[in-house]
């Protein structure tokens, strides 16, 4: 049997511990080489005791001497250079990103740089840098598989198929845990409210995305630089089932769909042992829970960020930049109780209307762009 070697790059996050969780599923088809994540080292020390990679990473150079202390057979890093050395420790198989926000997108690159198969789970580095990722995907030596379920069912979906039959693609929305709750006034919301997703175990940022329907607008610009479809040709529909991640339309007027219960395993899985599939990753759906799906359009008026988002692509690649950066700041701010769940979007389209257009051209006028976008977006709330 032949054992793939893994960087988790995000280990302690939700993506990270899924991936984990299916290497300990599958003894003997996966050895973790690398760990890298932020800050939260009190759920790292047990990933090291258990998996015992040769690098681990961290966000600050100050927390490595208390781990270095507890495993000195271990090297640490931290910052850049503990991604890059998470990825050149010995010849990477598969590397899983699951690094949360635009602190993914370097690990992107170098991931695309040093391995031999990416498991995408941060879709900001997509929306922030999509054509110049692209370049990177086409220069890389690496497969580059999306780990987001809608993604992942529309990559599969799409395989071996001519692009020209094909008239749209259809990506899912939970409709997250206000859908329930349409008369909810939304000034209301509390993060502990927005972060308690009916379907999905989420990291806050992304559930509070959810919550707004900006993840899925992100979604929608990952997808536009994933796939080549342009805005038009890319579908979002509301399905609270979360059991159709994505679909095809063919110019026929034909449609197939992928179909699976709401478990990131499945995804993740596929990007582990790709272009192989794993044994039972997760159980398989039955036609009884099959038997009510239902579908709704977007209320725009209600949750704006959808709309916003595909403003920005139709903007510009620097919009994108900006959209990204203010809502990090956004989603922050009202998870610490700064501004309102309602004030979100209105926060959003404040910082894009103040932005002017600006060339990309490369990472560095990203970096530019985020930054300033962060620093007025951060002088605004106060």
């Amino acid at each position: 049997m032949n054992c793939r070697t893994l960087a988790v790059l995000g280990s302690t996050g939700t993506i990270g511990t899924y991936t984990l969780d299916i290497v300990d599923k599958f003894p003997g088809q996966f050895r973790v080489v690398s760990l890298a994540c932020g800050k939260n080292i009190e759920k790292l020390i047990p990933q090291i005791e258990k998996y015992q990679p040769r690098v681990v990473s961290v966000d600050q150079a100050d927390l490595i001497p208390r781990l270095k202390n507890l495993f000195p057979q271990v090297d640490f890093f931290s910052g850049s250079e503990g991604i890059l050395a998470c990825l050149q420790i010995e010849s990477i198989d598969v590397a899983i990103v699951g690094v949360v926000g635009f602190a993914g997108l370097n690990p992107t690159i170098q991931a695309l740089r040093h391995s031999k198969m990416v498991g995408l789970a941060n879709k900001e580095s997509l929306v922030v840098a999509g054509t110049l990722l692209q370049k990177e995907i086409s220069n890389s030596k690496a497969v580059c598989i999306p780990v987001d379920s809608e993604h992942n069912a529309v990559y599969q979906l799409l395989m071996g198929r001519e692009r020209q039959e094909i008239s749209s693609i259809v990506l899912t929305a939970s409709g997250g845990p206000l859908l329930r709750y349409p008369e909810m006034n939304l000034d209301e919301v509390t993060p502990d409210f927005a972060i308690n997703h009916p379907n999905w175990k989420m990291g806050p940022k992304i559930s509070v995305d959810s919550a707004t329907m900006m993840n899925k607008g992100l979604e929608l610009i990952e997808a536009h630089f994933l796939f080549h479809f342009p805005e038009t040709q890319i579908e979002v529909w509301v399905h609270p089932q979360s059991i159709v991640h994505g679909a095809l339309w063919f110019k026929d007027g034909s449609c197939i769909a992928q179909l699976t219960k709401p478990d990131m395993k499945s995804s993740i899985g596929y990007a582990m042992k790709f272009p192989q599939r794993l044994e039972g990753v997760i159980p398989k759906l039955t036609f009884k829970e099959m038997g009510k799906l239902e579908f709704f359009e977007p209320d725009i008026k209600r949750f704006p960020c959808l709309r916003l988002a595909r403003e920005a692509l139709l903007a510009g690649p620097s919009y994108l930049v900006a959209l990204n950066a203010a809502n990090e700041i956004a989603v922050d701010a009202f998870l610490n109780q700064k501004i309102r769940f309602s004030e979100i979007p209105k926060f959003i389209e404040k910082q894009l209307r103040k932005h002017e257009t600006t060339s990309v051209g490369s990472l560095e006028d990203v970096i530019a762009i985020d930054q300033s976008t962060r620093d007025f977006s951060i002088r605004s709330l106060s």
